[in-house]
């Protein structure tokens, strides 16, 4: 008898939960008179009972399944168990379009095993689109192979910015004039998740956000890297519990985005 493989096991897991998920925030996304919403550190940083309603449904299915594993998430914080599996969760990334009608937010489930990518989903409700990727073995976008736009540059490509008051406005506004400077554009979508899987299938040249926190990034960041790009090592600057920069790129734009950055003194 073949031994189950634990990490399959998960990431099969993470796919059904994350489109459970997706399910029940977009029923609340059509249905806007049904939210309540709070600020949490300023009125651009918000929450809704679907964000909360949503995690809570991830963190039982997965409790049901592998109740020894550790979870992170963005609106019930960490638990302090000791195992082999983090789960890194986001229910609801990109909380400002959502709650605005924008459907520019998704669901994002990362695993990771210390500090090591295991696999990275990323549901788009809106669009159908699921996104998919575990440590070697590529990335997918509704069981479609994604790659990178290989040739993609940041003068003929389109790259996202993210943007957050933890960092100063000039650690965005110097980047995007080098950036126009450079023959650039850029696009913000406020999902983060949602951009790097758009990395992750081509569709963007690089994305690169001067701070993010880890449940916004983790799965994205693991697409990208199955998908044939380049990311910064997130778990170097303390990111899993503190945030940090996330820069991912296809090969042809990392150096200018890398030396764009350098020069922004992001």
């Amino acid at each position: 008898m073949t031994s189950p493989d634990p990490a399959a096991e998960r990431f099969a897991l993470a796919q059904t939960i994350a489109e459970s998920a997706g399910k029940l925030a977009l029923d609340y996304f059509r249905h806007p008179e049904r939210l309540r919403i709070e600020a949490k550190v300023n009125a651009q940083d918000m929450v809704s009972q679907a964000d909360r309603e949503v995690e809570e449904l991830i963190r039982a299915g997965i409790a049901d399944r592998f109740p020894e594993d550790r979870i992170i998430g963005e609106e019930f914080g960490f638990d302090r168990k000791q195992s082999d599996y983090t789960w890194v969760i986001d229910p609801i990334d990109g909380t400002s379009p959502f709650v605005n009608g924008i459907p520019a937010w998704c669901v994002s489930i990362a695993l990771i095993s210390g500090e090591r990518h295991v696999a990275g989903v990323i549901f788009a409700p809106c669009t159908g689109e699921l996104y998919a990727a575990r440590a070697g073995h590529g990335a997918t976008m509704n069981g479609r192979a994604l790659s990178v736009a290989k040739d993609a540059t940041l003068a003929d490509g389109l790259m996202g910015l993210g943007a957050n008051h933890r960092v100063p406005a000039r650690a965005v506004s110097e980047f995007v004039r080098l950036l126009l400077e450079h023959g650039g554009m850029f696009t913000r979508n406020g999902s983060g998740a949602l951009m790097l899987a758009y990395v992750a299938a081509g569709r963007l040249a690089a994305y690169y956000e001067p701070h993010i926190n880890a449940w916004d990034c983790l799965a994205g960041l693991c697409l990208v890297r199955e998908a044939g790009g380049w990311t910064n090592d997130f778990f170097a600057e303390s990111g899993l519990e503190k945030g940090g920069r996330v820069i991912a790129a296809a090969q042809k734009a990392k150096e200018p985005l890398l030396k764009l950055i350098e020069a922004s003194g992001a």
